[in-house]
């Protein structure tokens, strides 16, 4: 997309905001290098398949060398870390190069005109079934990075309809996230964490369904009103600036008019045609139990292929695809060094060995309380743990084994813990500027983490007092 310094095509990322956010993760990763230095270390013992063996935590005496914290950002990529990080930046600059192409041959401008047409005089029914359907997806088979394509052609439906960029991400990213909150039979949350606690997995799911409900309410209806004020009042949206170009760009009235343009019909066939590969993947991914390991790669081959068939359609020769794929890959490279510096904040936190001291401290914290205050102490630990610790399935590994048996002891029923471990691991994927997947979104449109707050402190506020009613909810009925 446009940046406010030029009017280049595809995808782009204003360095100012780079720059910014680099320096804020900079800092952070000076904070987590603290902490090494100042919580002791500690380690619990794991059995077989890599859980904690509870009452095994001992401290350890040494410190994390200094010069590992300096040098984390080469170090991160001796670790295992290095193969998340490099799959994050390979599938970044895949959609960057993939983007351009869309851009330069109006692909991206025929689907809006298309869906636009459709829906143009229920502009706001299509708001909500676009969040709906989101959610729905990472709910179900718990997509969540993969988001970040449809941030693009979301931004651009937005634009064209009178909003803005934050209503464009709030019926993708915000709603893949929060999807992944009101899980159901998302394997990630729900079917990991159940399989630790014993229970039938996806066992439970008429609470979950009204958890489901209740959380699409409260973004489809936080989603619709701020809308409707942009739409009266566009100098109310907090990134009129940053939209001013982006409006230019997907001009109604110019996307309007290539609708009946063949080559274009074609290439947006073709590349909506490698889209449904990639739901074909999704869908398998979760019949079949991987847990990522299609959906993800799927997503990246198949969005490229996509691609590059619509330049081949619209009349691009070798060349120019490459040409241009290239460009796009320049255009969306500034985000590689934050990803890097957020990989290094996870190789300091993990080397450092403090989160097993925090994570005994919590656990010494909870024993002896009410059901109720217990449910709500590890839904806030949750929340905090997400600033560390991204992966809700690392989460689980990492706390549940202690959890479990603590819930018993205090009478919090396992489907109740399952519920709090989903609610807390969800939407605060997007709270933290450690958030890679949230970062680059909001990057794409050249939003600052300030303003990206701004807009969404009160939303995030409405989750966590329906996550909090929620979990009383079920302790009080028992639920199991």
């Amino acid at each position: 997309m446009t940046n406010t310094e030029n009017n280049q095509s595809g995808l782009s990322i204003n360095k100012k905001t780079v720059i910014l956010i680099c320096v804020l993760l900079a800092a952070i990763m000076a904070f987590a290098g603290v902490l090494t230095q100042v919580l002791p270390r500690g380690v619990y013992e794991l059995n077989a398949n890599g859980t904690i063996i509870n009452g095994t935590y001992t401290q350890t005496e040494d410190k994390l060398p200094i010069w590992k914290i300096l040098l984390s950002p080469i170090l991160v990529f001796g670790t295992d870390t290095a193969l998340t990080g490099a799959g994050i930046i390979v599938m970044i600059t895949l959609i960057g190069g993939t983007f351009l192409i869309l851009d330069k041959c109006d692909v991206l401008k025929y689907i809006m005109a298309v869906i636009i047409k459709k829906f143009g005089s229920k502009k706001y029914l299509l708001l909500n079934l676009i969040v709906l359907a989101c959610m729905l997806l990472s709910s179900t088979a718990g997509i969540l990075e993969e988001s970040v394509t449809l941030v693009p052609i979301a931004v651009a439906i937005s634009l064209a309809l009178g909003w803005d960029s934050f209503v464009g991400l709030g019926m993708s990213l915000i709603a893949v996230a929060f999807g992944f909150t009101a899980a159901t039979f998302n394997p990630f949350n729900v079917g990991t964490v159940q399989k630790m606690a014993d229970i039938p997995v996806f066992s439970g799911l008429a609470f979950r369904i009204i958890t489901f409900i209740c959380v699409y309410a409260a973004l489809a209806g936080f989603l619709t009103l701020y809308a409707k004020k942009i739409e009266k009042n566009p100098e109310k949206s907090l990134c009129r600036e940053t939209d001013v170009q982006l409006r230019e760009k997907f001009s109604l009235d110019e996307s309007m008019s290539i609708l009946n343009d063949a080559k274009t019909q074609k290439a947006s066939k073709a590349f909506l045609f490698c889209l449904l590969g990639v739901l074909v993947c999704i869908v398998l991914d979760f019949i079949l139990g991987m847990e990522g390991m299609l959906s993800l790669p799927g997503m990246a081959v198949l969005f490229t292929v996509g691609g590059m068939l619509a330049g081949h359609f619209a009349g691009f020769d070798g060349k120019k695809l490459l040409k241009n794929f290239g460009e796009g890959i320049k255009t969306i490279a500034p985000i590689i060094p934050v990803i890097v510096i957020i990989l290094s904040i996870t190789y300091i936190l993990d080397q450092g060995n403090i989160i097993p001291t925090i994570l005994n401290f919590v656990y010494e914290l909870i024993q002896g309380v009410s059901p109720y205050a217990a449910i709500l102490a590890l839904f806030a630990f949750i929340v905090i743990l997400e600033f560390f610790v991204g992966s809700g399935t690392a989460k689980a590994f990492l706390i549940m084994p202690l959890v479990l048996p603590l819930a018993d002891m205090v009478g919090v029923t396992r489907q109740s813990v399952t519920l709090a471990f989903c609610l807390g691991d969800g939407f605060t994927n997007l709270l933290y500027p450690t958030s890679g997947i949230m970062i680059v979104a909001i990057g794409l449109v050249n939003i600052s983490y300030g303003k990206w707050l701004k807009f969404s402190w009160k939303l995030f506020a409405l989750e966590g007092v329906i996550s909090v009613a929620l979990m009383l909810i079920a302790v009080a009925i028992n639920y199991s």
